[in-house]
């Protein structure tokens, strides 16, 4: 069985879109690019999209404002820090696998004219960057400007792991200065993005160019810091433990979620009540931190007079588990560590709408590509999101492929997800639709065994597409 990705909706033809859709009035003038971008943000972490612990206002603003692709994943990664991965398709517009092997090339100055920021500024966009950046290729030689280039993640201390116990004093502290992290230099990092991207947008208003801004958050990756007043709004007495927490995750060492994986070594094992609901208290902290930082450069966008002729992005590389399942990274396949909030602002977009349809979120790189009036070059693999916004398609992908290392791999199709651990050799079933939380196995139910074996041959033909080369034949011989 072949199945392949539908063909990318721009081959029809950008002027046939331009003609029949709401972009057809900014064909005179460019509109402009606001990439934010958040790190290790879960999609269930926004308070308009159905988390009521939360407090995010302005990430509701733009839910209120804009369209939210409520179904928006990340392909997986091919190491520990996913971001890598995640950050490396978005901006090559490449599939996980070939995302990996570019790494070699990726600063060759061929290979860097693919890459999104120079295929903007080739439709004459002034580009800036402010913070995680976290691929091979050099921000400075990418970006017009570039300012505070950081790497994966704050520094993190030996005192930020294995904790917190209960009944143990914590040596550890979210808003101590003396941690490093993001307070290293004096000022959280979130604020220095934050002042970055207002200083942008003042002066892009004086530019004859539209401006792509790629603002790039650490937050709310760990350290997870922030200030007290903001841990102090989410006393443990109002933190809720998930509802699939489990004190270990059985099949973790086999999947490479185990002791040694760094973020999962950052709360004891086994996992207990008390350490799920602290981490969580300070994940949410420093979420809701960094939304203040987002309200503020949102508010200089329209001080400076460039609001409504601006696209507004927000997405996150990847979620987390934060103790979901009885695993605290990314490193899995739970939707809890795929999925991301995905939410899309400007002229002619509706407010207030969701939209459920699959799609990943590097999509958003094709998306502003065909905003800018570019066509999409043939190494750009991911789909516009355009036409799933403005309704003229209903579906983006045949199927949602997901792999990690080579311990996992995940299909979601049709309201089910297939994950597969080769390495146990495991296979799991999940009815997403009536068990979202994925808790309820189904692989042995002999009803979902026809099921099971064509996604198992879906999942073998979007490994073809993707570069990925493990034989899960050799793994799962019955399927």
């Amino acid at each position: 069985m072949t199945v392949r990705f539908l063909l990318p909706f721009y081959l029809v033809g950008l002027a046939v879109l331009a003609n029949n859709s709401p972009l057809a009035a900014e064909q005179s003038s460019r509109p402009n690019i606001l990439f934010i971008f958040a790190d290790d943000q879960t999609y269930e972490s926004i308070h308009a999209l159905g988390n009521e612990e939360i407090e995010t206002p302005n990430l509701d603003r733009l839910v209120r404002s804009g369209t939210t692709l409520t179904h928006a994943y990340n392909q997986g990664g091919f190491h520990g820090a996913v971001c890598v991965a995640s950050r490396t398709m978005l901006v090559s517009g490449r599939y996980l696998w070939h995302a990996q092997q570019l790494e070699q090339t990726i600063k060759q100055p061929e290979e860097m004219e693919k890459l999104w920021p120079r295929l903007m500024k080739k439709q004459g966009y002034d580009t800036y960057f402010t913070g995680k950046w976290h691929i091979k290729a050099d921000a400075d030689k990418v970006f017009d400007v570039a300012q505070h280039v950081r790497g994966g993640m704050p520094k993190q201390t030996p005192e930020g792991y294995n904790r917190p116990v209960e009944g143990e004093p914590d040596k550890w502290s979210p808003s101590d200065p003396k941690f490093g992290g993001f307070w290293e230099g004096g000022k959280h990092w979130s604020e220095v993005v934050k002042d970055d991207a207002v200083g942008y947008l003042e002066a892009a208003a004086k530019s004859a160019n539209p401006f792509f801004m790629y603002i790039a958050f650490n937050a709310p990756h760990d350290p997870r810091q922030s200030p007290p007043e903001y841990v102090d709004r989410y006393p443990l007495s109002k933190v809720k433990v998930p509802g699939d927490f489990l004190p270990d995750y059985p099949f973790k060492d086999a999947i490479g979620c185990g002791m040694s994986l760094r973020d999962e070594a950052l709360a004891p094992f086994p996992r207990t009540e008390y350490a799920v609901k602290v981490n969580r208290q300070e994940y949410y902290a420093i979420i809701t931190h960094m939304d203040h930082q987002i309200g503020l450069i949102l508010d200089a966008l329209k001080k400076t007079g460039q609001e409504d002729n601006t696209y507004i992005f927000f997405t996150a590389d990847h979620g987390l588990s934060c103790g979901h399942h009885g695993l605290m990274g990314k490193q899995n396949m739970f939707d809890h560590s795929v999925r991301v909030p995905l939410m899309v602002v400007g002229q002619g977009i509706e407010a207030g709408a969701k939209i459920d349809t699959p799609v990943y979120l590097q999509d958003i790189m094709p998306t502003t590509l065909e905003l800018a009036g570019s066509s999409i070059p043939e190494h750009v693999k991911f789909n516009s999101l355009l036409p799933i916004i403005w309704g003229q398609r209903k579906q983006q992908y045949d199927a949602i492929y997901g792999a990690y290392t080579a311990t996992q791999r995940m299909i979601t199709d049709d309201g089910f997800k297939l994950i597969l651990y080769p390495q146990v050799p495991k296979v799991l079933l999940f009815d997403l639709q009536a068990d979202p939380s994925e808790q309820h196995d189904l692989s042995d139910v002999a009803e979902h065994q026809s099921r099971i074996k064509s996604m198992f041959e879906t999942l073998q033909s979007l490994q073809a597409e993707t570069g990925d080369k493990l034989d899960l034949a050799a793994a799962f011989p019955k399927l």
